[in-house]
């Protein structure tokens, strides 16, 4: 089976019916987690609206992503949106940073409509420093973004999974809709409109090898600097339905190594000028998530954390496990089994 072939038949198995009218009133989940904002250690609100979902993941989708099972397989109206919000908001206690997700594009009509947008953005006004949305490139324009920051009024906050720099690594292997320049194009208009882009960077897409996955994620710091203020590096965890997790049953995956992680902030912290560095692995430590030997997942995770949120790197460079040096082999050898 080819690439594209993959791809297109995970997109068709991962398609939902029409949900009910119950089932899309309730948001998908809401919790709070640690972050920094302007130096200060602060909690923010992370929220997850059910909705249609990324237009995109319907037609081919990325290889990682598995989000569009949390979706309604059509579009939400805005008394179902309302009802999601009205819900999120008796758990909302203030935190001063709020993050909307809707596994998709929250900027895409068809998943939230304009008039909920705003009404979102304005239910935090006040009361929330700063609001973070995210978005395809596509949509990161003024009719979309600039009736949102002043819905909102503080610090509004768009990230875009830009991925890799690498139009290879993009188009090929993580199946993105768009090259890399249309995200550091999007980037761009964000921060000429006011908002503060942030970028997503994937380490260890499919068909890279440790070392390639490595060193694509700190060369995409290094070019995406210019344009974002925060850069975030994601490892790839294993999400149903993708075409990773197609790849990862057949042993034709490993998870990245939470010494990959430490690495490319290491390496990247040398690389993006001023630019926010962070990485908050998801599943960190789990099997289906970027891990080590087991033994160390625990201390590397809280430093890879600590570091995230200080912006201080240095101490990562004194983390070692008698598995860095296994880490250290597989990296040498990979290329020669590619050989093979």
């Amino acid at each position: 089976m080819t690439q594209e072939s993959l791809a297109r038949a995970v997109a068709r198995d991962r398609h939902l019916p029409p949900a009910a009218t119950e089932g899309a009133r309730r948001y998908v989940n809401a919790w709070v987690e640690p972050e920094a904002l302007g130096g200060e250690r602060v909690e923010a609100f992370v929220l997850i609206l059910r909705t249609r979902g990324c237009y995109w993941a319907d037609a081919k989708g990325c290889s990682m992503c598995g989000y569009s099972k949390d979706t309604l397989g059509r579009s939400a109206t805005p008394e179902e949106l309302a009802e999601q919000l009205g819900r999120a908001l008796e758990r909302y206690g203030g935190q001063p940073y709020v993050k909307v997700y809707t596994s998709g594009s929250f900027l895409d009509d068809r998943e939230v409509d304009p008039v909920s947008r705003a009404k979102l953005a304005g239910a935090f006004a006040g009361r929330a420093r700063r609001l973070l949305v995210e978005t395809l490139p596509e949509f990161a324009t003024a009719e979309r973004v600039v009736p949102l920051k002043e819905a909102f009024g503080g610090e509004l906050e768009v990230a875009l999974g830009l991925e890799s720099t690498d139009p290879t690594v993009l188009g090929k292997f993580v199946h993105k809709n768009a090259p890399p320049s249309a995200y550091l194009d999007a980037a761009d208009r964000l921060r000429a409109l006011g908002a503060s882009p942030k970028a997503y960077l994937l380490l260890k897409p499919p068909y890279l090898t440790e070392s390639e996955a490595l060193a694509d994620t700190v060369r995409s710091i290094a070019e995406a600097a210019p344009h974002f203020d925060t850069l975030s590096v994601n490892p790839v965890h294993i999400q149903k339905g993708t075409v990773v997790e197609w790849l990862y049953r057949r042993d034709r995956y490993r998870l990245p190594w939470l010494w990959s992680v430490v690495e490319a902030l290491r390496e990247g912290a040398r690389v993006r000028g001023s630019r926010r560095l962070v990485s908050f692995p998801t599943a960190g430590g789990l099997p289906r998530g970027p891990h080590n030997c087991g033994r160390c997942d625990r201390t590397v995770l809280a430093a890879i954390e600590e570091a995230s949120l200080s912006q201080e790197f240095e101490a990562l460079e004194s983390l070692d496990c008698s598995c860095r040096s296994r880490w250290e082999s597989v990296r040498e050898l990979e290329p020669l089994g590619a050989e093979a």
